[in-house]
């Protein structure tokens, strides 16, 4: 066993040797970054700069193409570094700061998915008291809160694992996890390791948006059966990339906790780092795709400039 004083350092062991790819798959890894950062930047200023779309949901909007460039530059960055790397070493302070600002996107992620669902309630089923309901100054309290709220809870819950003593180094992944950084504690906790996956990852992070979801939407469809075509017309061009979003982060999340709690070793390396990377490349790409496309305002808009 090493002496837990001297490990200032993990090692991230699923990138392995991959030789002369390497420079490929910086290349390829550098293109998804760059692109996601000017998809998500170009409708942010879209919505900052027309007056017609300073409205609460595209405020909401704002807020997640925030955290998903946010959430990209939580690991692409340091992904890029590592492919190139020869020894895959990330230091503990490092990693602190990677497992915190992954799962605070991710947190950030669901609840503003969820609170845009109750958005989308209110227009569909309440449309006489949107206004009065869902007002810019709430909508920019809401944003703040859920934002300074994630930051606070997992801010303390990182602390318990800061304080830990390490006698392993190394971490089957392509990040850091928590989980795994847990197992890797002198005097591994399971206390610690059911708060942290259970408590917060399942049941706060991904169940209690997912209800409050599904809520709204049942809500939402009891009300499209008995409305009139344009209503429900509406409903689905305003509702469809929203569920697009929650399926696609539900996959992902649910992956990387199933990949965490048992043995993935029947799935093709290549497949499990993809998959394991597909919430910060892919999720971040699609949100300003589905909602850039779909989202009738903003298409407008994309014509006029490209035309």
């Amino acid at each position: 066993m090493e002496n837990s004083s001297e490990i200032v350092s993990f090692v991230l062991s699923m990138y392995g040797d991959i030789g002369h790819l390497k420079y490929l798959y910086f290349l390829l890894t550098m293109i998804l970054y760059v692109s996601v950062i000017l998809a998500n930047t170009a409708l942010i200023v879209i919505i900052y700069v027309k007056p017609n779309l300073h409205e609460p949901m595209y405020l909401f909007l704002c807020s997640l193409f925030v955290n998903d460039i946010y959430g990209s530059t939580a690991l692409l960055p340091c992904l890029m570094v590592q492919i190139l790397s020869e020894t895959h070493d990330i230091s503990l302070l490092f990693c602190f700061i990677q497992i915190f600002n992954i799962q605070t996107y991710v947190d950030i992620e669901f609840r503003t998915l969820a609170i845009m669902a109750y958005d989308r309630y209110v227009c569909i089923c309440k449309p006489l008291h949107y206004n009065s309901i869902i007002t810019t100054r709430r909508v920019q309290i809401v944003i703040l809160v859920i934002w300074i709220v994630s930051f606070v809870e997992f801010g303390v819950l990182l602390s318990f694992t800061i304080r830990l003593r390490f006698c392993g180094t190394v971490i089957d992944k392509v990040c850091c996890v928590n989980h795994l950084v847990l197992e890797l504690s002198c005097s591994p906790t399971n206390i610690l390791s059911y708060v942290n996956d259970v408590i917060f990852g399942l049941v706060l992070i991904v169940t209690a948006p997912l209800v409050f979801i599904l809520f709204t939407y049942v809500k939402i469809l009891s009300v499209c059966l008995k409305a009139s075509k344009e209503t429900k017309t509406k409903a689905f061009d305003t509702c469809t990339p929203h569920l697009v979003s929650i399926m696609s982060l539900v996959f992902a999340c649910f992956y990387n906790i199933i990949s965490q709690r048992f043995d993935m070793t029947i799935v093709p390396l290549e497949l499990t780092v993809i998959l394991s990377l597909y919430i910060f490349l892919i999720q971040p790409m699609l949100n300003p795709l589905i909602y850039g496309l779909k989202l009738s305002k903003i298409r407008h808009i994309f014509e006029k400039l490209c035309y």
